[in-house]
């Protein structure tokens, strides 16, 4: 049997593959509710067999989100626009369904990425007031934020557990918490965004508190697995580094974190990425060589015996898909028949089923 599609457990969730649809905004909700796009985009890829469909980045506060369209969950009106879609979904798949728990920070107030995706002015339509660790922009032109005291470190908290609590009121499988791609809790952790001189920032200690709270917080909420999205590295020099990120996921693991992410960059305009094929995987196998938890890699992986190698080779337990899976939302799928293996497909698509790969579909 093809290793990419023998069962794992996520805590106590059980996934029939090995194949996670990542989470990728889509900049398409209105007053951060979900709308019929979601329908559509979620729709297609539950049907298409990955092991989870991961939802989209769910800011826990307004501000919290990147662009005045991201999906939000933070109040019953957000929560009864994901309960709409949900609800659609779930009436024809029973993929299980994880949700990503975020806030932007600094990153926030921006445009969406077809309008530019430059920082909107706080006194503008669309834009607000920006928080994060230390009053650092992340462009030079951007504004800067607001460094944030006790009381907003406590909110923000107290947001994360709250966004935790409705999706478990949502019946979601599992939480993925987002401390990657330099957005808040990234921010705590690297030391080119964190200038703190609380317990909050310097030392690796006090940078990692912060993120470790929140998870924390979010785990004792949410009755299910609780995961963690980070960045390997910041591609850039006196940075966030691999060494450090292990030492964070194995902070995590203590506390009961259920699997781990790993990705990179996204923290500094002045990163350094060498774009190739699985670039991001050596960072999810130093990870994997400290942890026992589930660790799960990401980053240009398109092709199903290259997906196939990374978990055969035990570089990572499972492999993420984005935009892989926007282009061909049947990823999966073509991965089974490419390697032999049989997939779960909807019994309205069954017919479509390939003469040269019969018995690919599975029945009961």
């Amino acid at each position: 049997m093809a290793k990419l599609f023998e069962p794992i457990a996520i805590g106590g969730l059980s996934l029939p593959n090995r194949i996670v649809i990542a989470p990728m905004c889509q900049y398409s909700a209105e007053d951060g509710m979900m709308t019929d796009w979601h329908l559509m985009h979620l729709g297609q890829l539950a049907i298409s067999g990955a092991g989870v469909l991961t939802i989209e980045a769910a800011a826990v506060l307004p501000e919290g989100r990147i662009t005045y369209a991201d999906v939000g969950l933070y109040d019953d009106a957000t929560e009864a626009a994901i309960a709409r879609v949900l609800a659609a979904v779930r009436q024809w798949s029973d993929v299980p369904v994880a949700i990503q728990l975020a806030h932007a920070g600094r990153k926030a107030s921006t445009a969406r990425p077809w309008d530019g995706g430059g920082q909107i002015a706080a006194n503008a339509p669309d834009g607000w007031q920006t928080v994060a660790p230390s009053a650092l922009p992340f462009l030079d032109t951007d504004a800067a934020p607001l460094a944030l005291e006790r009381g907003g470190l406590d909110g923000i908290r107290t947001a994360f557990a709250d966004a935790a609590m409705r999706a478990a009121r949502l019946g979601i499988d599992a939480v993925q918490l987002h401390a990657a791609h330099g957005y808040l809790l990234h921010q705590f952790l690297s030391p080119l965004s964190n200038r703190r001189e609380d317990a909050y920032g310097g030392s690796l200690e006090n940078r990692m508190r912060f993120p470790l709270e929140v998870f924390d917080a979010v785990r004792s909420a949410f009755p299910g697995p609780v995961t963690v999205r980070v960045s390997g590295t910041d591609w850039v020099e006196g940075g966030w580094t691999i060494e450090q990120t292990v030492e964070f996921a194995r902070a995590l693991e203590a506390r009961g974190c259920a699997a781990i992410n790993v990705s990179s960059g996204g923290l500094h305009p002045a990163q350094a990425i060498t774009l190739a094929p699985g670039y991001q995987v050596p960072l999810a196998r130093a990870v994997k060589t400290a942890v026992t938890m589930p660790v799960i890699a990401v980053g240009l992986i398109t092709d199903p015996e290259q997906a196939e190698a990374i978990i055969e080779k035990g570089d990572a337990d499972a492999i993420a898909i984005a935009r892989a899976a926007l282009y061909d939302p049947r990823w999966p799928w073509h991965a089974a028949a490419a390697l032999g293996a049989t997939i779960k497909a909807p019994p309205q698509y069954e017919r479509s089923e390939p003469r040269e790969h019969r018995g690919l579909f599975a029945r009961p």
